[in-house]
């Protein structure tokens, strides 16, 4: 008997959801050891409202629940750190732990691909952390080629590895 894969609708937040969503997130990076439950970044990932009101957030629903996030960057946001003129990026990519390797995050990365085209960007640009390897696969798989020129530390012991792919 064959199970087919339940649906995933990737769309923009609502209201209602910011809570969920953040919980999400710092539950994706918490739980995937990536960073410290005491760390001060905590409170930035649990703010999807904050998110929502200066970037484009967009959630993927499963079955009717949430279960992943990100943040698309268009140049002029305040969330978008390494966009040049014409790019986009995406940031705080995250899938509810028990929802990992069902394509979520792939659908969430190529909603951000999708929104960039159709505004026009040349390139769509992320920072990741370099321990993130399940993340690396999958940027890699989806034609992302690392710039290790653009590698940086937004505090003095986190490095931030990044990639770009050319629209």
């Amino acid at each position: 008997m064959s199970e087919t894969m339940p649906e995933i609708i990737v769309r923009a937040v609502r209201p209602a959801e910011y809570e969920r969503v953040g919980e999400l997130t710092v539950a994706a990076y918490v739980a995937g050891g990536l960073i410290s439950p005491d760390s001060d970044y905590v409170a930035r990932l649990r703010d999807a409202a904050d998110r929502a009101a200066r970037a484009e957030l967009l959630v993927a629903e499963v079955g009717g629940e949430v279960v992943g996030a990100v943040a698309y960057c268009p140049p002029d946001s305040p969330y978008a750190e390494l966009t040049g003129p014409g790019e986009g990026e995406f940031r705080m990519l995250a899938v509810d732990p028990p929802a990992r390797g069902g394509g979520i995050g792939r659908a969430l990365v190529l909603a951000c691909l999708n929104r960039a085209e159709a505004t026009g960007m040349s390139a769509v640009r992320l920072s990741t952390q370099p321990d993130m390897l399940a993340a690396h696969r999958l940027y890699e798989r989806l034609g992302f080629v690392r710039t290790p020129e653009r590698d940086w530390f937004p505090e003095p012991d986190t490095e931030l590895i990044t990639y770009v792919l050319k629209l």
